[in-house]
């Protein structure tokens, strides 16, 4: 693979996530049943955010220290954090999803954790071989990143044409074929995945939660890992970016969960991004846009979308009293 970083660089990448992954599950196994307050879902969203910003300084030392180009090094952090932002505010949409599954099959919070943990497993294990896939067809033919390019475009625009919509669960196709292939229990039975009833073995409403927490990672891969290409070819940076993102999805999840309604025209945002690069990746070999102009303009558009959101939310009405 074409990358920059020095080999020991990788072997350390994934003893942190295994690292990571070790201690998630510490915590989760310590909190049992209990529900995640905002204060710890807060805690822990800015502990992941300074490890994956901690490594990115790791990341900027050994492309110094192994090429001596203090000016490389400084372009390749800033496609590392430009990466990482980008695919943070991606998973916010991602989150949003995992609120609605979770809503509409009234999932009791403290079994949100586990299905949780087990969507950011399959997402890691998932995107890794995405990434390493799409790297290498970049590599051998370079039209893919037109195709790329005009997907992230029309996902943008049609993002922006749902944004505000209710979703209907309801019709989803997934749900409706996971409905007629298995046999669901009305009930939860704790954190189980199947129970019995009627001396008959079928699943529980956790089990199909679960297989679309799986169902929308998949979808959502698809969107956001030709957005990183648009920054840096390097699989490096875009699986590392990719995967630091992902591990503090779940204490984002409930920080976010609070405070959705504040957030309600974050999705036009996030269309605007996609259609961003999706135009900068269909005009590469035409106009070269610096990272740093790349990494301005996503995070204004955050900017504004988020204090837009917050001017806007809507009010309750105060009860009569």
């Amino acid at each position: 693979m074409n990358t920059i970083a020095p080999d020991w660089l990788w072997y350390f990448f994934v003893a942190s996530v295994l690292a990571a992954l070790f201690v998630d599950f510490v915590v989760l196994r310590k909190q049992g049943a209990r529900e995640v307050s905002t204060g710890a879902a807060i805690r822990w969203s800015l502990v992941w955010v300074a490890l994956s910003l901690a490594f990115n300084v790791l990341f900027w030392w050994a492309v110094k220290d192994s090429t001596g180009d203090v000016q490389l090094a400084n372009t390749k952090a800033l496609e590392f954090l430009t990466g990482y932002l980008i695919e943070k505010s991606l998973a916010v949409d991602n989150i949003f999803v995992f609120l609605m599954i979770f809503t509409y099959f009234a999932v009791p919070p403290a079994h949100q954790k586990r299905v949780l943990m087990i969507g950011i497993i399959g997402a890691i294990v998932l995107r890794t071989g995405m990434i390493l896939l799409g790297g290498w067809l970049i590599a051998q033919f370079h039209w893919v990143l037109y195709l790329f390019g005009a997907f992230l475009l029309a996902t943008g625009l049609k993002m922006w044409w749902a944004a505000g919509k209710e979703p209907d669960l309801e019709s989803n196709p997934a749900l409706r074929l996971l409905r007629r292939v298995l046999p669901v229990s009305r009930d939860f039975d704790g954190e189980k995945f199947f129970t019995v009833q009627n001396g008959r073995r079928i699943a529980t409403p956790l089990l199909m939660v679960v297989a679309l927490v799986g169902i929308t990672d998949v979808i959502f891969a698809v969107d956001s890992i030709p957005a990183i290409f648009a920054i840096t070819d390097d699989p490096f940076i875009v699986l590392t970016s990719n995967i630091f993102a992902i591990l503090g999805l779940r204490a984002m999840y409930f920080l976010l969960a609070a405070m959705a309604a504040k957030f309600h025209l974050l999705s036009y945002g996030l269309a605007v991004i996609l259609v961003f690069i999706g135009s900068k990746m269909l005009l590469i070999d035409l106009v070269k846009i610096p990272v740093l102009l790349s990494l301005g303009v996503v995070v204004a558009i955050l900017a504004i979308t988020m204090i837009w959101s917050v001017r806007t939310a809507p009010r309750l009405k105060a009860t009569p009293g």
